[in-house]
């Protein structure tokens, strides 16, 4: 309680300046904090939320963004590093506090969800690529202890809410273009003409990549459909599809590669027909994606209590040609360098929130039930026939995985004169079944069960209508993927000795309005962790996972917005985060740094917007400290680095129509730097370059009927 006081104490002073009458202050805390639904399952306040919680609204997601890559917005978060590998073929990489850093492909570590439908499948491994940014209303991220609330591999939760059909019909098209031939086309259409609302969007994105071997093309389709079925209930039916066919993988490159030419790929100088010809080029690795789900949500109002139902469903196909070596075409338990799987997948969860008065105040609580499944008809083929690589060759894996998630959950917030008090208890089991059907290798199939509750505890004080302190406390849980259970470091299949790490959340800290026009967030945690999974060791085929013993993961976020005269405005996100290992771990020593987490990340925007003229104009600062790639902090560590970006766009209405254009350019300075590091990488091809400097223009007409 001495750090709150002490929190509390800093800002009393310039809380005082300001007119702080509650009229007042209740006016603009409703503008400046928005509502948000993440960590409390209704509507709530961002402002008395005792949690990390930003949103990041429409003109934020859209304005002068080529709405690709959620990267392009979650940058401006603090506590989240969210990096574009530069690589399609392996989606972003995104960690919240340091939890999903290691994750070899996709998002893991930080729970994903589009209009309250999972976009993480039941073993915690999601997708990014799946968010629909071109229909985003807002993104909502939440991270620390309250991201418990949301079961295993909750390190963070970040939430796509898509718009919804209101108003008169409208069309919309929109193209752009940039650097490396990339390309961008889009068209949506919506409207509200009676008691159905829709919201219809397909799209398409080319781009030859900005490093050699890493073209992609994506294809998004996206329908969303919303009525209300009498004045008490609304039904919400949302399906979305993403085509990826041969997208290509550029894979990692080591340190003087980068250092000869950022665009690179690694030689492979064994190759006896070339050995001028890149790892990526030999073996053309690529990965063909088609994902494809649906998902309805019901609600229905009793009173002030809520009843609400959700269900989805889903297919996932991938087939993925990888690189390997020579020397490790060998070993009999190896299941080849074509990765080919088909996914259907599924769930539901059902909760009720029910509010009363207890004493002299008010008790909101929710009760509710998770149920995920996926179920993986998986094979893995020799990447080569002959002396003929990058196509399947013969059968070395085929399997079925399983995956069950079943999660009861309570959550109870009492609010009563200046004081907020949540608690909140969910129960976890998460059940992983192998039926291997290729045993010539030997028979790798068997189950694992992994069990536990995770109880979460948040106060919170208004100690003026300005300004709010909180603390909150939590246990997490996170069990290993199913990619990281599919092998043992000693090559002989599954790796059921892998256990969940368990970890403990602290955070303290203080919201406040200051002024008229600003908000100021500042969060302090800590977590310490048990059995932390890390990479046991990683190559062009495969990568296996052990347990390292303790960690510990201390930090500071600030979150800074301001507005000014003349359509001015600011942003100021920053971070500081100490990730070490507690304990001395076979080579890893007690206070090495976590691998894939800097020490140190900021965002800076200063903009300005003139509404009558519709012109707007940004220039964005990132910097990010210096990155390890492996346990030992031995290798090159990617260099920390700062880039500045800048955008600019103007609207016009006429008539009916509603025309915009934008203008960005990206690494302004053409700085040279690694923006993400594969983890453990046993080739010491640890390092993705990022982009020099880039551009692209864009433009949009919209028709009102």
């Amino acid at each position: 309680m001495t750090l709150l006081a002490a929190l509390a104490a800093s800002f009393a002073p310039l809380v005082r300046g300001a007119d702080t009458s509650a009229e007042y202050a209740a006016t603009e805390i409703k503008t400046l904090a928005p509502v948000v639904v993440t960590g409390s399952r209704f509507e709530h306040s961002s402002f008395d939320l005792p949690a990390s919680v930003d949103v990041l609204e429409r003109e934020r997601i859209t304005n002068g963004q080529a709405r690709i890559n959620a990267s392009e917005a979650l940058v401006a978060v603090p506590g989240l590093v969210v990096q574009n590998r530069q690589n399609y073929a392996q989606d972003l990489q995104i960690s919240s506090r340091g939890f999903g850093a290691r994750s070899a492909f996709g998002v893991r570590g930080v729970r994903l969800f589009s209009d309250g439908i999972p976009a993480t499948m039941p073993d915690g491994q999601g997708q990014a690529a799946t968010f629909n940014l071109d229909m985003a209303e807002r993104i909502e991220v939440l991270r620390g202890p309250f991201s418990a609330i949301y079961g295993n591999h909750a390190g963070g939760v970040i939430q796509l809410f898509t718009r919804e059909g209101q108003g008169a019909p409208s069309v919309e098209a929109s193209v752009l273009g940039g650097s490396d031939n990339s390309w961008k086309t889009d068209l949506s259409a919506q409207g509200k003409p009676g008691a159905v609302g829709y919201v219809l969007d397909v799209s398409r994105f080319r781009t030859d990549g900005s490093r050699d071997h890493s073209a992609a093309t994506r294809d998004q389709a996206f329908a969303k459909i919303t009525t209300q079925p009498d004045a008490d209930s609304r039904l919400m039916l949302v399906a979305n599809g993403l085509w990826q066919h041969d997208t290509q993988d550029p894979l990692g490159v080591k340190w003087n590669t980068f250092r000869r030419d950022p665009r690179a790929g690694e030689i492979d100088t064994t190759d006896p027909r070339n050995p001028q010809r890149t790892f990526a080029e030999r073996y053309n690795t690529r990965k063909s994606i088609d994902h494809q789900q649906v998902g309805v949500t019901y609600e229905r109002r009793f009173g002030a209590d809520l009843l609400q139902l959700t269900a989805y469903a889903g297919n996932r196909k991938v087939i993925q040609y990888q690189s390997f070596s020579k020397a490790f075409q060998a070993p009999a338990s190896h299941s080849g360098g074509v990765v080919d799987f088909d996914r259907n997948f599924g769930g539901i969860d059902l909760h009720w929130i029910g509010v009363s008065q207890l004493g002299s105040g008010s008790l909101t609580t929710t009760v509710g039930l998770d149920y995920g499944r996926s179920s993986d008809d998986r094979q893995g083929f020799e990447n080569f026939i002959g002396n003929q690589f990058g196509v399947k060759g013969r059968l070395r894996r085929d399997e079925r995985d399983t995956v069950t998630s079943v999660d009861p959950y309570l959550q109870t917030e009492w609010q009563s004169g200046n004081w907020a008090l949540t608690a909140g208890l969910r129960h976890s089991r998460m059940q992983v079944e192998v039926d291997d059907r290729f045993i010539s290798n030997g028979n790798d199939s068997g189950s694992i069960e992994y069990r536990r509750t995770t109880p979460v505890l948040a106060a919170l004080y208004k100690a003026t209508p300005a300004l709010n302190l909180y603390a909150s406390a939590a246990r997490g849980f996170e069990t290993p993927t199913l990619n990281e259970l599919f092998y043992s470091g000693s090559a002989s299949g599954f790796n059921f000795n892998l256990k969940p790490a368990h970890s403990t959340h602290l955070e303290i800290g203080a919201k406040a309005v200051l002024g008229s026009d600003t908000q100021l967030n500042v969060a302090l945690f800590q977590v310490r962790t048990d059995d932390e999974l890390t990479v046991d060791a990683s190559n062009g085929v495969r990568t296996s996972y052990k347990n390292a013993g303790a960690t510990l993961r201390q930090g500071i976020e600030l979150a800074l917005d301001t507005r000014w005269k003349y359509g001015f405005s600011g942003r100021l996100a920053l971070t500081g985060l100490h990730a070490v290992y507690d304990q001395t771990v076979g080579n890893i020593a007690a206070g090495n740094r976590l691998p894939g987490v800097p020490r140190a990340t900021l965002f800076g925007e200063l903009a300005w917007k003139d509404a009558p003229s519709g012109l707007n104009a940004a220039i964005e600062a990132i910097a990010n400290s210096k990155v390890y790639a492996e346990d030992s902090n031995t290798e090159t560590p990617a260099p920390g680095y700062g880039v500045l970006n800048l955008r600019a766009g103007a609207e016009q209405h006429i008539g009916g129509w509603r025309l915009r254009q934008f203008v960005r350019v990206n690494n302004l300075l053409e700085r040279d730097y690694i923006g993400s590091v594969i983890v453990g990488d046993s080739s010491k091809r640890y390092y993705e370059p990022a982009p020099g400097r880039n551009w692209m223009l864009g433009a949009s007409a919209q028709y009102v009927f």
